[in-house]
């Protein structure tokens, strides 16, 4: 694996619209619950492109799909992040939509109602291998294995990535989807991945095993580096079957959780091409 710095950081993956409702305490079924509801853009490949322009990566490109309802406020709030957007419109489905319940007390963790929408229909017919030119890191969100198109996309842009010699990323992005896809076609989707960027909980799950240090180290059997994040237990990284490194969180209030494993992603992925 390649970690040397330079090039464009090129991701792959979803563009969504996310309907944040911010509310304290329980939801009280069959009622009103008071919230503060806001529109922002999002999806997991779009906020790990941002956040890897936030954190200093000069060139980062976005293939994404979205439908004609919001394409060009995507691409223009990409554009205002420093983001080169490669957004296929789709006029046949509408940009995919997120609802995220995040209660505000606590850990302000979040719960996602999920309608992929055009997201879904990306696949090898959006992909060109001139995509990779002058890209030094290709990063694959893990939402396109939960689509039969984007299986295939997967499939074409690792074989392209590694004909380059481009180094790839991937995070898994949801342990509910994960259930359903289930570990082992996961695992057989992965092969020829550099970096996997798993959650605790996605690690246990892709291992069977309840400790997370255990689970980081045996996926580094299959990926050669693999970064669990822990949230407030900071993260592990793991190579070759060991944990090499527990890396503590910075101290933090938490106000919303929504996107901040793709935070650290995209964070991440800009210091490794940074050198």
């Amino acid at each position: 694996m390649s970690l040397a710095p330079g090039g464009a950081l090129l991701v792959v993956g979803d563009v969504v619209t996310d309907i944040v409702a911010r509310h304290r305490g329980p939801l009280a079924p069959g009622t009103d619950t008071a919230a503060a509801v806001r529109r922002l853009p999002g999806g997991a490949g779009a906020n790990v492109a941002c956040w890897a322009a936030h954190e200093g990566c000069g060139d980062v490109r976005l293939l994404g799909r979205v439908g004609t309802d919001a394409s060009a406020w995507h691409e223009r709030e990409l554009t205002a992040c420093g983001v080169r957007p490669l957004l296929v419109v789709d006029s046949a489905a509408p940009t995919g939509t997120v609802i995220c319940l995040v209660d505000t007390a606590d850990s302000a963790e979040r719960t996602f109602l999920t309608d992929s929408g055009a997201a879904l229909r990306i696949g090898p017919g959006d992909w060109s291998d001139t995509l990779l030119d002058g890209v030094g890191r290709l990063h694959l969100s893990g939402y396109l294995l939960f689509s039969e198109p984007g299986r295939a996309l997967v499939s074409v842009a690792l074989a392209a990535a590694r004909a380059r010699g481009v180094p790839v990323s991937l995070d898994p992005a949801s342990a509910g989807f994960l259930t359903e896809l289930g570990v082992d076609r996961f695992l057989g989707l992965v092969e020829g991945v550099d970096v996997l960027l798993p959650s605790r909980d996605e690690a246990c799950l892709l291992t069977g095993l309840p400790d997370v240090a255990d689970a980081a180290a045996k996926l580094s059997r299959h990926v050669p580096l693999v970064i669990v994040k822990q949230g407030a237990k900071g993260a592990l990284v793991a190579r070759s079957g060991t944990v090499g490194a527990r890396v503590a969180a910075v101290t933090a209030a938490p106000r919303d959780s929504t996107g901040a494993g793709d935070a650290f992603t995209g964070a991440f992925l800009a210091a490794l091409l940074a050198g």
